[in-house]
């Protein structure tokens, strides 16, 4: 412990600071290719195994959408709309599948928010299991921000269609929660103004 804290207060917690409050969601729609590399890939996943994980369960998963994939994907997308709305138009149904075409590098992020036998007394709540998820999700978008890759989270009631439970073979504990895009920026956006810590801090 004091070998870290003295080496984050000696040298590199000014860059962490920086890399933690540039990062920037980046929509697929300023993203462009190349998608990262090999090698790249390998550090941002590694990232997620850093995240917090109660009983060590690890209750998320992520899956790659490779590109001879998206198809796949742009019929589940397509279908998901039609499972809500079976009158949509043939334009609604065409945004529906460019969804699945825009990010050079995407993964759909998936969390068992409970277990058919919970393997202790005490059992992990759906809460933890998706704050573990958030956490694994953040680790990798700050790695891709040191690494000057745009990311950005993607959901929607596509989520929760039969559709894309049956594409991505959901177990009926799982829930896909959002897709992770990454790429490189075609188009940066304008940065947000950031809350004060005054909005959400309090003291009991």
């Amino acid at each position: 412990m004091d070998a870290v804290g003295q080496e984050v207060s000696g040298g590199p917690l000014p860059q962490i600071e920086a890399l933690i409050h540039a990062r920037r969601t980046t929509l697929p729609k300023r993203l462009q290719g190349p998608g990262p590399d090999a090698a790249q890939k390998e550090r941002i996943l590694s990232a997620a195994s850093a995240a917090p994980d109660h009983q060590q369960l690890l209750p998320w998963r992520l899956v790659e959408v490779s590109q001879d994939k998206r198809e796949l994907l742009a019929q589940a997308f397509a279908q998901a709309l039609l499972e809500r709305d079976p009158l949509a138009q043939t334009e609604e149904i065409k945004q529906a599948r460019e969804k699945a075409f825009r990010a050079p590098w995407l993964l759909l992020a998936i969390c068992r928010t409970h277990d058919l036998v919970e393997a202790t007394d005490n059992p992990v709540p759906a809460s933890e299991r998706l704050v573990s998820l958030g956490c694994a999700l953040q680790n990798m978008m700050l790695i891709c921000s040191a690494l000057g890759l745009g990311s950005g989270l993607t959901s929607g009631k596509a989520m929760r269609s039969q559709a894309l439970r049956a594409l991505f073979g959901l177990s009926d504990q799982e829930e896909a929660v959002c897709c992770l895009n990454i790429g490189h920026i075609r188009a940066p956006r304008e940065n947000r103004q950031r809350p004060s810590t005054e909005a959400f801090f309090s003291s009991l």
